[in-house]
């Protein structure tokens, strides 16, 4: 799609009005909401939403959609003499190469609200990512709810909230890639679409996340709160609704492209393949002794992954929440998806936080649809017992995870694997491995613990049953 510009000649013809009309109305979409509201967003360290696009973009390659969909005010002549676009940017681009739709809320109209009219373009820029099979970038940046104050007072009325485009989300989920960046203030729908992708981001310090902002929780009576105390990046980074955290917006936007990398443009593709010139033949004898014969020392399982796979290539994903779990995405010459249990974080198992198993489960969940092969790299232990471990919700999320993959799968027992936590390490078929290191040690339960169960009454009968 052309957009004129001020060097575009429009020929005299019968509908030169309207294109000049077209042509102001493209010129004065580039202001957004105004100079002033511009400034402020800048005084506050972001982007406008258009500078954004433009650092993140293949240059030269954004072809905007809908760009002179707004609100227009005319004079008594009918002649345009004011334009408010919406404050939703979005539209086809070339990201390191490759087609993609990005997308992007304006802060500086209504604060990137969701009400009214204006999540239209929303839906149609979901709807061209599912519908040409697309990654799609969303720069989130609005409190995008369900409605706003505005909204009531222009429309006399209040209404029950919906979600305009929230199917098409949850179906591109399954064919595309996804990647999602907090860049501001985000409350509602608006974090909403952040923690439904692939893979989310936020901004330190100058980006928060929520489900309702400052003045709501305030007339709920239930205290004054900041932003940053409700939602900040030190929160959304521990209790797993967002993926990493970043410093500044340039790294958000390298870090996505990073991410991109391991994937293909959807699963109807195979991933790219990159060489990391690592030699097929490198052999690292560090290896031989990195685990301990003692079974109650820890190892660093870090530097396992750092060496068995291609050197410098490994991708992690959410490294500050489930941190019992190392998942990511490294390469060996394939891009796959890797999860390894940490023995130094709670000796490596699960407990109770939900977060750690999707920490493990999320990395397989990205990439198998797109056709990666996934790749446990694992200390397997029967998790860690305790009061509450009834209600630990790892059984069903984690099984459910590794059932839904619908690729080659391979395990590779480093040291423990007792129980259902090392039965369930597997996937049927023929395209699932298991393997093992020398310092595998396994079984329906450990031997040690399994002796006093078994003789508990002859133990309980001896002169010496500590002994």
């Amino acid at each position: 799609m052309h957009y004129l510009s001020d060097d575009d000649v429009i020929p005299n013809s019968v509908w030169k009005p309207e294109l000049d009309e077209l042509r102001r109305r493209e010129r004065l979409a580039e202001d957004l909401g105004g100079a002033e509201k511009v400034a402020r967003q800048h005084h506050f360290g972001k982007q406008t939403v258009r500078e954004r696009i433009e650092q993140f973009v293949d240059e030269g390659s954004f072809w905007e959609i809908g760009k002179t969909a707004g609100v227009a005010e005319y004079d008594d002549e009918g002649e345009l003499v004011g334009f408010v676009p919406s404050n939703f940017v979005f539209g086809l681009a070339e990201v390191d190469g490759r087609p993609a739709v990005v997308s992007g809320d304006d802060f500086t109209v209504r604060g990137g609200s969701n009400d009214a009219s204006i999540s239209s373009k929303r839906e149609a820029s979901e709807s061209i990512a599912l519908e040409m099979q697309l990654p799609h970038i969303r720069l989130v940046d609005g409190m995008a709810g369900g409605g706003s104050v505005k909204t009531i007072e222009q429309s006399g009325r209040t209404y029950i909230p919906v979600l305009p485009g929230w199917n098409t989300v949850l179906e591109h989920a399954n064919v595309a890639p996804s990647v999602a960046l907090a860049l501001g203030s985000v409350a509602g729908f608006g974090a909403l679409r952040v923690a439904s992708a692939h893979y989310c981001l936020i901004v330190q310090d100058t980006a928060q996340m929520m489900i309702a902002g400052p003045a709501l929780v305030e007339q709920a009576a239930l205290g004054t709160v900041s932003k940053e105390e409700l939602g900040s990046a030190l929160i959304h980074s521990r209790n797993g609704a967002v993926d990493d955290v970043v410093q500044s917006e340039t790294e958000a936007f390298e870090r996505t492209l990073h991410f991109l990398s391991y994937l293909p443009s959807s699963v109807y593709e195979l991933p790219p393949i990159e060489d990391f010139g690592d030699a097929v033949d490198r052999r690292d004898e560090s290896l031989l002794d990195v685990v301990p014969r003692d079974p109650r020392q820890a190892y660093d399982m870090r530097s396992i992954v750092a060496s068995v796979f291609d050197l410098d290539s490994f991708f992690e994903i959410g490294r500050h929440w489930g941190t019992s779990i190392i998942g990511g995405c490294p390469a060996d010459g394939i891009p796959m998806a890797v999860y390894a249990e940490d023995p130094r974080i709670y000796g490596g198992v699960g407990r109770r936080l939900r977060a750690q198993t999707d920490t493990a489960a999320r990395p397989r969940l990205h990439v198998s649809p797109a056709g990666d092969p996934s790749r446990g790299l694992s200390r397997i232990p029967d998790r860690q017992r305790g009061r509450g471990e009834g209600h630990d919700p790892l059984r069903r999320h984690g099984h459910a995870a590794l059932h839904q993959l619908s690729t080659p799968y391979c395990t590779v027992v480093i040291r423990k694997a007792f129980g259902v936590a090392g039965a369930s390490n597997r996937k049927p078929g023929t395209t699932s491995l298991r393997l093992a290191w020398p310092s595998g040690d396994w079984g329906s339960l450990p031997i040690e613990g399994g002796l006093e169960v078994a003789y508990k009454a002859e133990l309980a009968r001896s002169a010496d049953p500590e002994g």
